[in-house]
């Protein structure tokens, strides 16, 4: 029999299958999405770091979710449904989790997850130069000048913001390069880092379009999964690495969750564990936009991230080096499409994707696709969200409601974001480069209650989701995992994802979902 199944071969999920093999256990690793054996075999649109076609609605590397950001708001939430999850499709930000962000986790009953044991975690996943590390994953940082990122660097430095050449070394923040896992222009995700280099092992067994729908409980112990064509995979332990949406949805879908809502769902409870998909926490973004003045360098392999300001009360500006109709292009054998080429070439699934979203938005969002961008976030949020299970059919997407911007401190913070979005663009080093403001008028900026409106109505999410089925001790009542991983009242389950996370890092999370990876795989070496 199979030692370890792990359901989702997204970032956390290869990092965990190959430290496991490389202890020896044996590993079956089931993904929805398609397989790609080699770095090769994966489609231009995924390999480019340059784009993000993949991200584009109807994408088939791409779920689809929808997630309501404030009552009434609903907008497209891309994850990653193929090999190497949403590293595969995502802007490569490797920036890892604080240490106050460990040490917060800790405090609250996770002493598992305290710095120091996060930090080996993180530096055994990386091969960056600044730290010396041979880890899978390579990390760069782009030394090369351009207009834009180099003005933006000297406005936060004329604001008063400190200098921060290394967003990973645990200095107070500031501005400056975003490490990415990036290498030749190659967007290098998990799969790639991770699953390549051990394809011939014999322990590892990897499964694609192979979306599973159940967890198999017998006895109290989980013995397996389900997949949607009815065919059962059994092990000796299983480890949910489906991610924030679709780990909670699995639990749910298997009967362990909040009894009222499995029962109103038409879900038969197995275990009522009311955390599961409770306390949800992500980045609330938005983008600040402007004309430029002169056109800029546009190199084909120019990534559209390279420099962030990150500031000592959390807020994260970020300027896009290029506008979205530049971002979202797909590549194919060579040709550049862009994201409106891409809708046009799947109509019927970009429909299907966009079902329930806001058309005001979209169309808003159209008008400014050539513009240049700012983007602000808060990377600490008071307000919570929650997860939601709407059928007991596992083709139903579950419902995701954000709850952005639900106490005042949340609304102050953000229209902090956004003025200071719009200092930034006003300062003597990047005021030559903006020919002006565009959708954010002075009278609006200027009025706390405008503000508050234009903010909820061109609000957006980071797409960074977390705590959906969070770790804590024994008496929290809403934790839904222990600091083991290991799922309230199942034997043999657990979960190595975002999902256990208590709270969202305040850097985004992607680095942070590989070392959960890393961890866990010690964890479950531990018994």
């Amino acid at each position: 029999m199979t030692d370890v199944l792990v359901v989702g071969a997204g970032s956390a999920g290869c990092a965990l299958a190959a430290r496991l093999v490389d202890a020896g256990r044996t590993v079956l690793l089931l993904e929805a999405g398609a397989d790609h054996r080699r770095p090769e075999d994966f489609p231009a649109t995924i390999r480019d770091a340059a784009t993000m076609g993949a991200a584009v609605p109807g994408h088939p590397a791409n779920w689809d979710l929808t997630g309501e950001l404030v009552e009434g708001l609903c907008w497209p939430v891309p994850r990653g449904r193929i090999v190497g999850g949403s590293s595969a499709l995502n802007g490569t930000y490797w920036i890892r989790a604080t240490r106050a962000d460990c040490d917060r986790w800790a405090a609250a009953g996770n002493p598992v997850w305290a710095w120091e044991a996060m930090r080996a975690a993180f530096e055994r996943s990386e091969s960056d130069p600044l730290h010396g590390t041979t880890g899978p994953v390579p990390v760069t940082r782009s030394t090369d000048p351009h207009p834009i990122a180099d003005a933006f660097t000297e406005a936060c430095l004329q604001l008063g913001f400190p200098a921060e050449p290394d967003k990973n070394a645990d200095a107070p923040p500031g501005v400056g390069p975003v490490p990415v896992n990036v290498l030749g222009g190659v967007r290098v995700n998990t799969a790639m880092a991770y699953l390549s280099p051990r394809r011939d092992r014999p322990g590892l067994t990897v499964r694609g379009d192979s979306p599973v729908v159940r967890v198999l409980v017998e006895h109290g112990r989980a013995v397996g999964v389900r997949c949607a064509d009815g065919t059962e995979h059994r092990a000796g332990e299983v480890v949910l690495s489906a991610g924030a949406v679709g780990t909670p949805h699995l639990l749910m879908l298997s009967g362990i969750g909040p009894a009222d809502r499995l029962r109103a769902a038409g879900v038969d409870v197995l275990v009522d564990v009311p955390g599961v998909g409770a306390g949800t926490s992500d980045h609330p973004d938005l983008y600040v936009t402007y004309a430029p003045a002169r056109r800029t360098p546009m190199p084909r392999g120019m990534l559209p991230l390279t420099t962030a300001l990150n500031t000592a009360d959390h807020l994260e500006v970020m300027p896009w080096l290029k506008p979205f109709s530049k971002v979202m292009l797909s590549r194919s054998e060579g040709h550049a499409l862009s994201g409106l080429a891409e809708v046009l070439r799947r109509p019927l699934a970009t429909a299907r994707a966009l079902r329930g979203t806001s058309l005001r938005r979209a169309l808003q969002q159209a008008r400014t696709r050539d513009d240049l961008y700012l983007g602000v976030a808060l990377q600490a949020q008071e307000s919570r969200g929650r997860i939601d299970l709407v059928s007991a059919d596992p083709s139903v997407q579950p419902r995701i409601r954000y709850g952005y911007l639900a106490t005042a401190e949340d609304r102050r913070r953000m229209r902090q974001a956004v003025r200071l979005a719009a200092d930034l663009l006003r300062t003597p080093a990047m005021a030559p480069l903006v020919a002006a403001r565009t959708g954010l008028p002075d009278d609006v900026l200027t009025d706390d209650a405008a503000l508050d409106a234009w903010t909820r109505a061109h609000l957006a999410t980071a797409i960074h989701l977390s705590g959906s089925a969070r770790s804590g001790p024994d008496d929290d009542p809403g934790a839904v995992v222990d600091q083991q991983l290991r799922v309230r009242g199942v034997e043999g389950l657990r979960v190595a994802d975002t999902s256990v996370l208590p709270t969202v890092p305040t850097r985004g999370p992607a680095a942070t979902a590989v070392a959960v990876g890393e961890r866990a795989a010690e964890v479950l070496a531990e018994g």
